[in-house]
């Protein structure tokens, strides 16, 4: 890792997020022979690209799938394929998605190969003093950097900035909507469907998870139930408990199951899950390019626009590399 000092804690590059476009960004720096260090809360890779593990069985509870149109995100897909990270999942007789192997963290490991991951570690404050950023965390000594870059969502990013800071009234328009998920295990016979999806129910989609590949539930079978916006904004305080309990009869009565056949069930909430009004660019940056914000936020709610966002960012901060001292 190279340091601007001689200090463990002076950085080059640090990106807060281990999130798609965070992975990105630091994987197409390290490419043009720049390194960067990224920072991240959890103690998983991937943000919303996620995969929960747990008492032998796992679920994909945050992104579904990922699909490509733009060309070099299609060819980062077949990379991953290639190297055993992704495979296609066949969500009907029309519709064939990409999802990670043997869950959809996957993804964000393959992304972060090379890159120095630092996890655990919660940014609380970033203060911009004689041209270097000093980034205090929760549980260690403070760092600087000669760049930050933020993919946290950007309702979370005037906790780090400060609420005056002059990059927060151009995220204004940003909105985004939460989403609860129901993770349960059933035994015996369900639906017949991979996957159903139905933005008018409550459970807006359903899919059985251990039929993707790679995935085995040992006699039974997974799912994940996401709600739609709706009932998500309706209950998005309540406790994993209360959301189980509330969900859980409606993915019985939508899969065919009896709760009895119910071998373990648990729910997630997800805060800022789908982006429903975009930046509408790929990032935005401070006028002197030591700052950068983005993710999937900036360009729609899919992981392709997290890494889009990601890539532009870096190849942003490549372009204006000899600008700084």
């Amino acid at each position: 890792m190279k340091k601007t000092d001689d200090s463990p804690n002076d950085f080059d590059i640090v990106i807060i997020g281990s999130g798609i476009a965070g992975l990105s960004c630091a994987r197409r720096l390290a490419k043009a022979g720049r390194t960067s260090v990224v920072f991240d809360k959890g103690r998983g890779l991937g943000g919303r690209v996620a995969t929960r593990r747990t008492e032998g069985f796992q679920f994909d509870h945050g992104a579904q799938y990922i699909h490509a149109k733009n060309a070099d995100f299609a060819a980062i897909i077949r990379e991953m394929k290639a190297a055993g990270a992704a495979a296609d999942w066949a969500i009907d007789t029309t519709r064939m998605r990409a999802v990670g192997t043997p869950g959809m963290s996957s993804l964000a490991k393959y992304l972060a190969t090379g890159i120095e991951v630092r996890q655990g570690l919660q940014v609380t404050r970033l203060i911009s003093t004689e041209g270097r950023w000093h980034i205090e965390a929760n549980g260690c000594d403070p760092f600087s950097a000669s760049r930050v870059v933020i993919t946290a969502p950007s309702p979370q990013i005037p906790a780090l900035l400060g609420a005056h800071h002059p990059l927060l009234a151009r995220l204004a328009p940003v909105a985004f909507a939460p989403c609860l998920t129901l993770m349960a295990v059933i035994e015996g016979k369900a639906a017949l469907f991979v996957a159903r999806e139905d933005p008018e129910d409550d459970l807006a989609w359903i899919a059985c998870d251990s039929s993707k590949p790679g995935r085995h539930a040992q006699g039974a079978s997974s799912w994940v139930a996401q709600a739609g916006p709706r009932f998500s904004e309706t209950f998005l305080e309540e406790d994993p408990v209360a959301l189980t309990a509330r969900m859980l009869p409606m993915l019985c009565d939508r899969i065919g199951a009896s709760s009895t056949q119910v071998v373990y069930a648990t729910a997630h909430r997800w805060r800022y899950a789908r982006v429903t009004q975009p930046l509408g660019e790929a990032f935005i940056k401070s006028e002197d390019n030591r700052l950068y914000c983005g993710g999937d936020w900036c360009l729609g709610p899919r992981v392709e626009a997290a890494w889009q966002s990601g890539v532009a960012m870096a190849e942003d901060i490549l372009r204006h590399t000899t600008a700084l001292p």
